[in-house]
């Protein structure tokens, strides 16, 4: 039986927006394998955000339960998620988020810094990722010199460096033409059939259909999506 790595339980969200309480996650319940390709695929303004924050322990839950590789993460100091985030999430963001005056490599190395690895170790493991991603001749190009697939795979390879339990991938084909995208996507499938667990956000149902598993959000509720449905 498939271990389930990330379980949410009745979890929802909500924003004080002046007077009114404005419900955006209602009541989610989701279990995702370890392994799985899970595509989150919603339109703007339908939770989707607000869940990938909650899932990313960039923002707490109004009320729920959220169970990672079986430990409850939803009460816990924002010192104990931080850690958690830098060593079980990698994430991939639709505008890259690379730090300009970095090269490649020391873009793909800033999570081992956080974790205090040797320098040594950091630098062999970050090499390593930028190969895995197929950038191994653009290692010392600072982001100015790379095409927009580029740096996303330079922002895939930092995501991968502290070997994490989950990629959390937003909007990743987002800011890129289509080919581009395809070519990421590519990517993505390839680290899935290594055994990675993806979780990706998108409001690209072609883009979604390259899960293994597509939810539905909208309304800040989720529903399963038949693959085999138009």
């Amino acid at each position: 039986m498939t271990e389930t790595i990330l379980s949410l339980k009745q979890i929802s969200k909500s924003y004080q927006m002046g007077e009114e309480e404005q419900a955006v996650l209602k009541s989610i319940n989701l279990e995702i394998k370890k392994g799985e390709f899970l595509a989150v695929l919603g339109p703007s303004g339908s939770g989707k955000s607000t869940l990938m924050n909650i899932i990313g322990l960039l923002d707490e839950p109004t009320s729920g339960h959220y169970f990672l590789a079986g430990n409850q993460v939803d009460h816990l100091s924002e010192k104990e998620l931080a850690a958690i985030r830098n060593k079980e999430i990698g994430f991939v963001f639709q505008q890259f988020q690379l730090l300009q005056k970095l090269t490649a490599l020391q873009n793909t190395e800033l999570p081992l810094i956080y974790s205090g690895i040797p320098a040594k170790a950091r630098k062999k493991r970050a090499i390593e990722m930028l190969e895995r991603v197929g950038l191994k001749d653009k290692m010392l190009n600072r982001p100015h010199q790379l095409s927009g697939g580029q740096q996303q795979r330079v922002a895939i390879a930092r995501a991968l460096v502290t070997e994490p339990s989950i990629l959390l991938a937003d909007e990743p084909t987002g800011a890129l033409d289509q080919k581009t995208g395809q070519q990421i996507i590519k990517l993505f499938q390839e680290l899935h059939g290594e055994g990675k667990t993806i979780v990706m956000i998108t409001h690209d149902l072609e883009v979604a259909a390259n899960g293994s598993r597509i939810i539905r959000i909208l309304d800040g509720e989720i529903d399963e999506v038949n693959k085999h449905d138009d």
